[in-house]
């Protein structure tokens, strides 16, 4: 019993320090006033920079792409963006795509689409 009681000590001790150490390390943000994406039609080969307003939205070929929100580290507004997007496609009645997109990383949760790729360059600040 005395060997339960200390175990359950040692993992909320644990426990607590990784609550304490996660909240640490996240990063300041800044909200930007939109995003810049690029947008790849697969079978035309047609590249396309847009940038769109935060809660607005552009087109190109079928599919609609609204900005949602984009982050970027609050010290840094040339750095790392964090965009949540929703892309619907003309014809379908549910998003194609919802969900954040991290410009650097963008294989990390992309739009899963047979014709079209899109991904984040950066926000914009004005």
């Amino acid at each position: 019993m005395k060997g339960r009681v200390m175990m359950a000590r040692v993992m909320a001790c644990l426990a607590a320090l990784f609550l304490a150490s996660a909240g640490a390390a996240q990063l300041a943000t800044s909200n930007g006033t939109g995003v810049t994406v690029r947008a790849l039609d697969k079978l035309t080969g047609k590249v396309e920079d847009l940038e769109i307003d935060a809660r607005q939205s552009a087109s190109m070929g079928r599919i609609t792409i609204t900005a949602n929100e984009c982050r970027y580290p609050e010290a840094n507004a040339a750095g790392e963006a964090y965009a949540s997007l929703t892309i619907s496609e003309v014809g379908k009645d549910a998003p194609v795509y919802q969900g954040w997109m991290i410009a650097s990383s963008p294989a990390l949760n992309p739009m899963d689409h047979p014709r079209y790729d899109v991904w984040v360059l950066r926000c914009t600040t004005s």
